[in-house]
């Protein structure tokens, strides 16, 4: 302990001594206060010029901001005109076609009449569709401008071999429109066929269609005014079979009022069936159906 103190009374000793022993520097002193106080107003004075400068960005959004109001105001005007000019323009109208009218030919039933009344011998409802239920869509009348066919060689036979026929005029004819039936029953395919219908012009007669019971693709159909008639002419296409069943020709057609006589009009059929070249034909009277079972 006391080799500590006299370590520390030492030391104070030597400071005391030192510092008498400083002299200050008067001159350093103010010198240095000098700098100082002028490396101070420069501090200020730069601030103060950064305050002072007004921002450059800052006036370019200015402007920006303002370019972009005139910009938004002046489209705005221009719709508003826009508007104004469309309501006090003239209504436009827009052509719209009508609606295609279904033609009477496309259906069999007959075509409507005001005047229309069912003749007392008809035997059934002439509202009544004629073609068979199940039965293809009726042709199209052929136009003027088809081309004319032969007509085949007229015979009586209605049955030869396998095949077998019918004349009849459809029960739903009435006294404006009438139906005329051709029948063909075949025990065999047929590898051949032309069905020719031919409806006497007893007056106004002329074409409204025409249908078949087997595919209308198998089929090439042409009708004619010939000689007096009205022919209808279906003939199978090349490549093409009928089947065995019974099938089913029909012409329609419209003619003068009132009840019309068949007596004149007639059908024949020409074919092939079991390698073997076939005729039939007949009119339109009344056949007992059992000649059809033979």
């Amino acid at each position: 302990m006391t080799m500590q103190r006299d370590v520390h009374d030492g030391l104070r000793a030597r400071l005391h001594e030192a510092a008498e022993a400083y002299e200050p520097n008067r001159e350093r002193i103010l010198a240095r206060v000098e700098r100082g106080m002028a490396g101070e107003v420069t501090g200020q004075d730069r601030r103060a010029h950064r305050a002072t400068r007004p921002p450059v960005w800052g006036w370019t959004r200015i402007v920006g901001a303002t370019a972009a109001v005139a910009g938004m105001l002046a489209v705005g005007g221009y719709a508003v005109a826009s508007a104004v000019k469309d309501d006090t323009s003239s209504p436009q109208t827009v052509a719209v076609s009508s609606p295609p009218v279904e033609s009477p030919h496309a259906t069999s039933r007959p075509p409507a009449s005001p005047k229309a009344t069912p003749s007392s011998g008809s035997g059934g409802d002439t509202g009544k569709s004629a073609q068979p239920s199940g039965s293809p869509t009726p042709s199209a009348p052929a136009t003027s401008a088809a081309p004319a066919v032969a007509l085949l060689p007229g015979t009586d036979d209605d049955d030869d071999g396998p095949l077998w026929s019918d004349g009849s005029v459809d029960p739903h004819s009435n006294d404006f429109w009438a139906q005329s039936n051709v029948t063909l029953k075949a025990k065999q395919e047929v590898t051949a066929l032309t069905v020719q219908l031919r409806i006497a012009q007893t007056g106004g007669v002329s074409s409204a269609g025409a249908w078949r019971s087997l595919p209308e693709d198998d089929f090439t159909l042409t009708v004619t005014e010939q000689d007096g008639f009205l022919v209808y002419t279906w003939v199978l296409k090349e490549g093409r079979t009928v089947p065995a069943g019974e099938w089913v020709f029909a012409g329609q057609y419209d003619h003068d009022r009132g009840g019309r006589d068949a007596a004149g009009d007639s059908y024949v059929i020409t074919g092939e069936s079991d390698a073997e070249a076939r005729s039939l034909g007949g009119d339109f009277a009344s056949h007992d159906a059992a000649d059809g079972d033979s």
